[in-house]
């Protein structure tokens, strides 16, 4: 299988990685490497050698290169983020503990430079990854077990998300019958049912699948999953079974024996206490140091609107924050001045599925420096003062108008229970090209699952995604 070379190779690169690190926080601290033999032992060679192990070691044993997270992105690099910080946790208390003095200056070269290196290779690994599963290679074949509607609708799931790495090559549905359908089709693909659920190692032997999903095991009963788990062993095929629990991220699903029983346990969300204390002075540090970085282009583009059309810098939109309190959102005027004026005479071109958004790709309204603006998202950068403001979080669902959220129904108002962002799962999922039902199960995913490493992440891909122009209009 493809995952044992991609686990030598990441071993190989973990280990360059945490080399080089040591090796520079070495010599920056101490000039030079200490000479071999037994003085460089007990100096801080030694040291260095000690800590390289370790450090491999930690990554070891937190498993940040199982089969199970490699190329999944966020728990892979909070993996490698929780096995870093733990050793040198664990060095502190060590160093304290029995009263050793370590260069402060050595260790703080080591951690940041080794860490970034560590996630920058992960990082670069899995966009070789990318690119091999685009050409059709790196695939994980599934055979999917499980009632009809249950599995296609995972199979629809696994062939829109290619990057998931997950090709259906078969599917087990229970009650089916010779007369039956041989195939489902799904987006345009067709996947051969290959029998009832008694008849998955014969669907294994015929559709060469290494992995078996799963789905809606009422059919199956206790006795039925012990008996295919027994029938994969022997196989040396993996099994893995969908909880029922959509959009809820693997941190907050705890597996706890109870009663002899596997129960899964879903954690609550984290919204508040120390969480969203954290999420808040990331925020505040973030917003601050962007707009001091930014300030001379916030210049430019104002002299740039004032110059070539008629009205304010700046546009006020009333939004709907945390708890659905309204606040004035910043950002660089696009549109004319009397732009929401104009917005009942173009609600027949509206161009969003569902008509609760508003959007429309050529909109007659947006002035020749807004369309600049707006495929760089540069009329969105004066928002970092309504994250100072404490109105907005750099990372959140995306902030709804007061129209939206009067048709907001009991589950989309859960999008209210944290502050609404400048970029978010639906920036770097489409932007403008998504629909609402969409763009609402990304907010209302974003809310349930929130981390302060998956909202790095998605700094990231939207820095990505706004060079790009994606889904930009």
């Amino acid at each position: 299988m493809w995952e044992h070379q991609y686990i030598d190779r990441l071993r190989v690169t973990d280990v360059l990685v945490v080399l080089a690190a040591v090796g520079i926080a070495q010599i920056v601290r101490f000039g030079e490497l200490e000479s071999s033999g037994m003085a460089a032992f007990f100096g801080y060679s030694g040291l260095s050698v000690a800590l390289i192990v370790l450090w491999v070691g930690f990554l070891a044993i937190f498993r940040t290169r199982s089969p199970r997270v490699i190329g999944t992105g966020e728990e892979e690099y909070r993996r490698i983020v929780s096995a870093t910080f733990r050793l040198f946790g664990v060095i502190a208390i060590l160093s304290l503990l029995f009263r050793v003095d370590i260069a402060r200056l050595y260790l703080a070269i080591a951690l940041p430079v080794g860490l970034v290196g560590l996630l920058l290779s992960r990082w670069l690994w899995r966009k070789n990854v990318s690119v091999k599963r685009s050409k059709g290679g790196y695939k994980t074949s599934v055979l999917i077990v499980g009632s009809r509607a249950a599995a296609v609708s995972m199979a629809r799931q696994f062939e829109r998300s290619p990057s998931a790495g997950y090709a259906v090559v078969g599917m087990c549905l229970p009650g089916y019958s010779a007369a039956d359908d041989a195939a489902v089709t799904i987006d345009g693909f067709e996947i051969p049912v290959l029998g009832d659920e008694h008849c998955v190692v014969d669907a294994i032997e015929a559709s060469g699948a290494d992995t078996v999903a799963v789905t809606a095991t009422e059919h199956l009963g206790t006795a039925g999953i012990r008996k295919m788990i027994w029938d994969l062993e022997k196989k040396n095929v993996d099994l893995v079974v969908a909880p029922g629990v959509v959009d809820v991220a693997g941190p907050r699903l705890v597996m706890r024996p109870v009663a002899g029983f596997p129960l899964i346990h879903v954690e609550k969300p984290q919204y508040n206490g120390a969480t969203r204390f954290s999420k808040t002075a990331f925020d505040m540090v973030f917003a601050a140091t962007v707009l001091l970085l930014i300030s001379p282009i916030l210049l430019v583009v104002a002299a740039a609107i004032k110059l070539t059309s008629r009205g304010p810098v700046f546009y006020l939109s009333e939004r709907m924050g945390i708890d659905a309190k309204p606040f004035s959102m910043i950002k660089f005027r696009s549109m004319v001045v009397d732009a929401d004026a104009q917005v009942s005479n173009l609600l027949a071109q509206n161009e969003s599925a569902g008509g609760v958004l508003f959007k429309i790709r050529d909109d007659p309204r947006v002035t020749k420096v807004g369309k600049i603006m707006r495929k760089f998202s540069i009329d969105e950068l004066p928002q970092f003062i309504n994250v100072l403001k404490r109105e907005m979080s750099v990372v959140g669902p995306r902030p709804p108008l007061r129209r939206e959220v009067e048709t907001y129904d009991g589950e989309v108002r859960r999008r209210l229970l944290v502050k609404p962002g400048i970029t978010g799962l639906w920036q770097v999922s489409g932007r403008s090209d998504l629909s609402w039902e969409e763009t609402v199960r990304l907010d209302l995913s974003y809310v349930e699952n929130w981390s302060m490493v998956g909202d790095i992440l998605i700094i990231a891909k939207t820095v990505r995604a706004v060079a790009g122009s994606d889904g930009a209009y």
